[in-house]
């Protein structure tokens, strides 16, 4: 039975390893469309990109 899990193991490995580089493609990805869109809205609403203080 370990000979098994092993198995599966050293199975699954390479399609955990491929799906974690897909996700953090992805994570990329959206990272830049989201600072794009963010930075498309502001540029529209003519808003400041820095910080707001608010007191």
């Amino acid at each position: 039975m370990t000979e098994n899990t092993q198995r599966d193991a050293i199975r699954r490995k390479p399609l955990l390893e491929a799906a974690h580089e897909e996700m953090m493609k992805f994570e990329r990805q959206e990272n830049e469309f989201r600072k794009r869109d963010r930075d498309e809205r502001a540029a529209e609403l003519q808003l400041p990109l820095n910080k707001i203080e608010i007191h």
